[in-house]
């Protein structure tokens, strides 16, 4: 018999777990004994935090990361080989969603690994409720590239699909370079194109805000430095 792997939702911030994730997440948390995490010392805040059944010490964390190589994911999966049911946790939000663990979930569908993805926050799904953009068609993007010349392209052809297929396109970006990626979607994109904001969701501060680009330029910038922040478009 197979174990079987858990794809626990983490918190999008600093808050307690019980305010973003049910009752039935945290009690199929609870026994679990090995786990396959981003980084062991905030995963290990995470599950004092969530609550389980033996001492935080006794538990089996496996770190999986962007520097993780692709074949030493075959032994992470070694527990579940043998029976033992896994947790797979991301740092913030729902793992293997623009997540190192994405490529763990592969190896176990090939392997034949019951994969069990559990109720929690999702920062794309959440800003794309609150924007009012289209939701029936929607594109997340990942990361757009970091230099000027390339990232203008590339807003450039989202803006263009976003208007052929009627389409909401969605992108993230390293939270010190939010405010860089913001200037250059007011001068890359048409007037009329719809940009959403949405920073810090689910936490104390948060802001969602959708307006024209032209509108976004006759308003203060948005504080978003160094703040989670989800980039929505419609053109």
């Amino acid at each position: 018999m197979l174990g079987t792997l858990y794809l626990i939702p983490v918190p999008l911030g600093p808050t307690p777990p019980q305010g973003s994730l049910t009752a039935s997440v945290l009690a199929t948390i609870r026994p679990l004994t090995h786990f396959i995490v981003e980084q062991a010392k905030t995963a290990r805040a995470f599950l004092k935090a969530a609550g389980t059944d033996r001492p935080i010490q006794e538990l089996h964390l496996a770190e999986l990361n962007e520097h993780t190589k692709r074949e030493a994911l075959s032994e992470l999966l070694a527990p579940l080989r043998a029976g033992i049911d896994v947790g797979l946790l991301s740092e913030a939000g729902c793992p293997a969603v623009a997540d190192p663990g994405s490529n763990l979930v592969a190896l176990a569908q090939e392997e034949g690994i019951r994969v069990v993805p559990l109720i929690g926050p999702s920062s794309l799904l959440l800003a794309l409720m609150a924007s009012g953009l289209n939701g029936q068609r929607f594109a997340f993007q990942g990361y757009l590239p970091a230099k000027e010349a390339e990232r203008t392209k590339a807003l450039r052809e989202l803006e263009s699909e976003s208007r052929k297929r009627v389409q909401t396109q969605l992108f993230i970006e390293t939270p010190y370079r939010n405010r860089v990626m913001f200037d250059a979607i007011l001068a890359t994109c048409h007037p009329g194109t719809r940009l959403t904001i949405a920073t810090d969701l689910t936490l104390p501060g948060e802001s969602i805000r959708t307006l024209t680009i032209q509108q976004w330029k006759k308003q203060t910038p948005p504080d978003i430095e160094r703040r989670p922040t989800v980039f929505l478009l419609l053109a």
